[in-house]
């Protein structure tokens, strides 16, 4: 299955409002999938998190959380303040920020401090970069100062895993207006998206895994159904275990 922009945010909307799910259980359980494929690539150094202000940040925090639970090295470096997150970001936030993770909030970083943030020069070497910043949502070039995190971390030339989509790529065209993250492998969540079928997006993605957020199926075919045919969501016609409606 392919979602587009719409019809990804579609899943979300209906799996809150429709189906009562908690939107911290959603990023909970999009954060963990993605550290489990993390931990399934091997991590022989520290793992920098790169968070934006929004939900995809929240999923770095989680990621974060379940990197430093397997005895990973986590830093957690924030391209915001605190105050300016979404609420289950901040709420997951605040959760990383009683443990023992290094959080460090760099809203007006330059680029010398956000190099230096990536490549520490007196601590272990790091093995990965969590890109974090932006998810499907995003459109339109990179504005300041998250493109400078992007130009920085492709410059850093470590292995990036990008949640959702690499940052600064347009979840539907593919196209990328102005910087975007180059990552290694991108974890995308509940389907593929068109970007990964497009280029330069197949390219800028790296290997794509698409992640179980715990979405029920009949969200899923449901909004399938409406972006082929673009009619309303009809929830009284779920599909039986054979595939097919009932």
């Amino acid at each position: 299955m392919i979602l587009d922009c719409e019809h990804s945010r579609m899943v979300d909307q209906i799996a809150v409002r429709e189906f009562g799910m908690s939107g911290l259980v959603l990023m909970e359980n999009a954060g963990r999938g993605c550290a489990q494929h993390l931990l399934s690539l091997g991590i022989d150094g520290v793992v920098v998190v790169c968070c934006g202000s929004g939900n995809n940040g929240g999923d770095g925090f989680v990621i974060a959380r379940h990197l430093a639970n397997a005895g990973v090295k986590v830093r957690v470096m924030l391209a915001a303040k605190p105050t300016e997150l979404s609420p289950d970001a901040r709420a997951n936030y605040e959760i990383l920020a009683k443990t023992a993770t290094r959080i460090e909030s760099l809203p007006s970083a330059s680029s010398d401090e956000i190099r230096r943030h990536l490549m520490p020069e007196s601590e272990d070497k790091v093995a990965w970069i969590v890109d974090a910043l932006l998810g499907t949502g995003a459109s339109g070039p990179v504005r300041p100062p998250l493109d400078e995190w992007i130009r920085q971390m492709n410059l850093s030339k470590i292995k990036t895993l990008a949640v959702d989509i690499p940052s600064g790529l347009d979840c539907d065209t593919g196209q990328a207006e102005g910087v975007c993250v180059e990552a290694s492998q991108t974890c995308t969540l509940v389907s593929l998206k068109p970007c990964f079928l497009l280029e330069p997006g197949r390219n800028l993605a790296g290997k794509v895994s698409v992640i179980d957020i715990g979405v029920p199926k009949e969200i899923k075919f449901a909004v399938e159904q409406h972006q082929i045919s673009g009619g309303a969501i009809d929830f009284a016609c779920w599909p039986s275990e054979n595939g097919g409606s009932e």
